[in-house]
């Protein structure tokens, strides 16, 4: 990354009441001393998905293209961009086991976010102090307890 100091960092998480049944996404995005916070709520869902749809959405967010800094407590989340997306891609969209991958949708999805911005990855463990960490995790259980309320279907 060519100037780190002018990186965005963002941290995201997801929930899920039931895997799958409905979830939560939350993303803490801090640059330059500011912060946005950004959440959404899917009916019904799985975790894996509010994973992905955490990160595709606070890339989405971002109005240029920008340096970024992804925090995530998702190996899955990590592995599948950082390892086994150029694979999943060279076998058609099939795991190794020859079965379809599953959440392709988001997959596609993300790469296409991914491809305006210049991101690295990097993981944290879930529920160990890392104050954004907590919070994105705060941002998703939150969504998800308003969206079963009847609330806003998809917060931001």
């Amino acid at each position: 990354m060519s100037d780190p100091e002018d990186a965005v960092d963002i941290y995201t998480d997801g929930a899920c009441s039931g895997n799958p049944g409905p979830g939560g996404w939350g993303a803490v995005l801090r640059w330059r001393g500011r912060a946005r916070e950004l959440s959404g709520f899917a009916p019904a869902t799985t975790n894996n998905r509010m994973e992905l749809l955490a990160a595709i959405s606070a890339l989405e967010a971002l109005k240029r293209p920008m340096a970024a800094r992804m925090f995530t407590d998702s190996d899955y989340l990590r592995q599948g961009i950082t390892t086994w997306l150029p694979a999943w891609k060279r076998r058609g969209w099939r795991t190794a086991d020859r079965k379809p991958v599953k959440n392709q949708d988001l997959w596609q999805r993300l790469e296409q976010a991914l491809a305006r911005h210049r991101v690295e990855w990097h993981w944290v463990r879930g529920h160990s102090g890392d104050p954004d960490n907590e919070r994105a995790d705060q941002l998703a259980r939150t969504a998800l307890r308003a969206g079963r309320a009847g609330g806003e279907a998809n917060a931001r």
